[in-house]
């Protein structure tokens, strides 16, 4: 029998306090703190999205005085693009409670696979307080990935169609439509 008072005053903590302490802080471009996955997912689209954007940009511009400018600004672009995803692998890792190293395993065809099914540890672990829930943001972010897909697919399937449609159209003899 425990000698614990039925009476006593409750041990837990029931009141609604601050629970901004509870998350560890976000830090994007870093390779310290955790990451979860539809952070992960949504953080690695977006800014790839903008790299991108960016580097189309910034490589257009530079075409004009010179090619081989635009050539190293495409270059020095997917470099930042790089080591952005590596940061953003690093913290993943860690919110797997495994060293940082593990992130080269995305150098390896579909290794970035791990980083999006395998769970995060829940609570503290050695890398730091878990991450705070995903906002608003995050998850349209991570959403984005199943339509570019798709949507990548439906253009390498229709663009070859359509150019092949369009060259016989071409070739037609004389054929005019009324």
């Amino acid at each position: 029998m425990s000698n614990r008072n039925p009476y006593g005053a409750p041990k837990t903590n029931v009141t609604r306090g601050d629970v901004a302490e509870d998350y560890g802080e976000i830090k994007v471009l870093s390779a310290q703190g955790r990451l979860g996955r539809v952070r992960y997912i949504g953080y690695s689209m977006g800014l790839s999205l903008l790299i991108g954007l960016l580097i189309a940009i910034a490589a257009g511009a530079a075409s004009v005085a010179d090619p081989t400018v635009a050539i190293l600004v495409v270059g020095a672009g997917y470099l930042a693009m790089i080591v952005v995803q590596f940061l953003l692998t690093i913290q993943r890792a860690h919110d797997m409670n495994v060293t940082g190293w593990l992130s080269l395993i995305s150098l390896i065809p579909l290794g970035v696979l791990v980083f999006w099914f395998v769970p995060g540890t829940a609570g503290e672990n050695d890398y730091g307080k878990a991450p705070p829930p995903n906002t608003t943001g995050a998850v349209v972010l991570a959403c984005l990935l199943p339509f570019i897909v798709i949507l990548g697919i439906a253009a390498a399937i229709a663009i070859p169609a359509y150019q092949q449609y369009a060259q016989q159209v071409a070739e037609a003899p004389g054929q005019q439509l009324e």
